[in-house]
């Protein structure tokens, strides 16, 4: 089960169609929704986890805890609302096309991608491109 939860004024719109692209997104890898929480949050709020739990003392835009079991993936996905509508100026695309990433990027580290090297980030952003086109007409 897919849910929303928020700390922040900040509301998904069209939460239904999310959560059927992410479990679409999830069957095309080979795996299957457990339980996957997304927390919208603001700046603060993610910078107290990243300092409380990974020690580090950073702005980030999604930190993900993972608690899958094999190929069922579950965990916590905290996203900081105020790095997207930052991100998405800077680089000069639309806020829904920066959410969409952030949430399927953190979904896809839960899919055993990684983008600690130049390698990784660069199939990471392949995949998140992949991904985002096939929600954002639909949000």
């Amino acid at each position: 089960m897919i849910s929303f939860f928020y700390e922040t004024d900040f509301k998904i719109s069209k939460p239904r169609a999310w959560k059927n692209w992410l479990k679409e997104s999830a069957a095309n890898e080979g795996y299957k929704i457990g339980d996957i929480n997304y927390i919208f949050c603001d700046d603060e709020y993610l910078l107290q986890i990243n300092k409380e739990y990974l020690q580090h003392d950073y702005y980030t835009d999604v930190i993900g805890f993972q608690y899958s079991e094999g190929n069922v993936i579950s965990g916590d996905i905290y996203i900081s609302v105020e790095r997207i509508e930052d991100n998405a100026k800077q680089n000069e695309i639309e806020f829904k096309n920066e959410l969409a990433r952030v949430v399927i990027h953190g979904i896809l580290h839960f899919m055993n991608y990684k983008d600690k090297t130049d390698k990784e980030a660069k199939k990471m952003r392949e995949m998140e491109s992949q991904y985002i086109s096939k929600i954002i007409d639909l949000i």
